[in-house]
């Protein structure tokens, strides 16, 4: 009995002896990537941070080992006190070997914090310093061309409006933000222009900003109001050009009071859910597609550094696999208004339609480009005001 026993323990001291020279199951699995991600906002804000936060997960679908981490809330009114690099430190602690800042103004901290960690990879979404030689090797830049979408949104105002009146709610302001609207802007023009056939001057179109991203109590103007005073004076039509859906709430109660009120939200494809009765549609930004190649450059030893502008795909621009910046048409906007806007989307993914066009002046009547002008990437990037025929402030006070 005694040498079955021991035979007994000797095999059962010898396959775990095995298991532990050839692991199987999970411990066999190699470790996974690990990925940082800071945004801005919340992560389920049904706006911009959302749509990043939902980009790491299409990452850890299509990318085999990928694993997210993330820190949200980052913005001096909820972490004050803290520091970009501070919390790449610990996310860097957490094994991220790449880590995406998702907002603008984390620029300078993700810049600094590239710096104190070479081995690790950044991608910083909307900046510039890779186009201005400030970037270290292991930071790149991506920026989606939202200009299309605002083209598509101001389009689809310009359309639906029974007043004239569009107001776009804006954030802060930089040239990002200038850009945006005023693609918005000549989106409703040409609209209103060539295919209403009215008189550009009778389109009214006001920019308010509210002075950072999303509502911050006693920082920023309240969002909330501001679209209130946009229907209170005539404005039915909001475009938001905030990460959070405050123009739909507003329209949606203008609209259950009896008032024609529409509203356009941005950033995120979901946006509209909820507030079918108002939502014209919504441009949102697709940044799995533009994530995944950086991460198996990274995987394979083959990181190159650069600043994509990533555009729709026009065979598609709501593909989620392969186009970069979409436009979903509302429930609320009309058929009409709808087949414009296929014809109008057709056109400028054919090129046979370009609305950065000149003549064009800016706000204050300098030129910003000539009669048959087209403009650069440089020029739309930088811009330095807003466009002539649209009211709002150009720089913040």
């Amino acid at each position: 009995m005694w040498r079955k026993t021991l035979s007994l323990v000797l095999a059962v001291l010898f396959l775990t002896l095995l298991a532990h020279l050839n692991p199987t199951g999970a411990e066999a699995k190699e470790k996974p990537f690990v990925f940082g991600m800071l945004l801005v906002g919340p992560y389920n804000d049904h706006g911009w941070s959302q749509a990043h936060y939902e980009a790491g997960q299409y990452v850890e679908e299509k990318v085999p080992g990928a694993k997210m981490v993330y820190i949200d809330k980052v913005n001096p009114a909820e972490r004050p006190g803290i520091t970009i690099p501070q919390l790449v430190d610990d996310l860097v602690e957490k094994g991220a070997q790449l880590v995406i800042a998702n907002s603008d103004d984390m620029k300078d901290g993700i810049r600094e914090a590239a710096a104190l960690h070479p081995k690790t990879f950044f991608i910083h979404v909307s900046g510039d310093d890779v186009l201005t030689g400030k970037a270290p090797k292991n930071l790149a830049n991506i920026m989606g061309r939202m200009e299309y979408g605002k083209m598509m949104a101001g389009f689809a105002a310009a359309l639906t409006t029974q007043t004239g009146k569009i107001g776009y709610l804006g954030p802060l302001v930089n040239e990002e933000t200038r850009r945006l609207a005023a693609s918005c802007y000549l989106g409703a023009r040409y609209a209103w222009e060539k295919v209403l056939n009215k008189n550009p001057m009778d389109l009214s179109f006001k920019v308010t900003w509210i002075g950072f991203w999303f509502n911050i109590p006693g920082v920023t103007a309240d969002p909330t109001q501001v679209a209130q005073n946009f229907v209170n004076s005539g404005y039915d039509v909001i475009v938001s050009g905030i990460d959070t859906t405050e123009a739909l709430v507003v329209a949606r109660q203008k609209r259950q009071e009896g008032k024609d009120v529409w509203a356009i939200p941005y950033d995120y494809k979901g946006a509209c859910a909820g507030a079918e009765t108002v939502c014209l549609g919504v441009p949102y930004f697709n940044w799995g597609p533009a994530y995944v190649p950086f991460f198996k450059a990274v995987m394979d030893g083959n990181w190159k550094q650069e600043w994509l502008w990533l555009g729709p795909d026009w065979k598609n621009i709501n593909d989620p696999d392969t186009s970069h910046v979409g436009f979903l048409s509302g429930p609320a906007l009309p058929q009409t208004a709808q087949a414009h806007l296929d014809t109008f989307i057709k056109n400028l993914g054919t090129g046979g339609l370009e609305l950065f066009k000149g003549p064009l002046d800016y706000q204050d009547g300098t030129p910003f480009l000539k009669a048959g002008e087209v403009a650069t990437d440089q020029q739309i990037w930088y811009m330095e005001q807003l466009l002539k025929g649209m009211t709002g402030a150009s720089k913040a006070k």
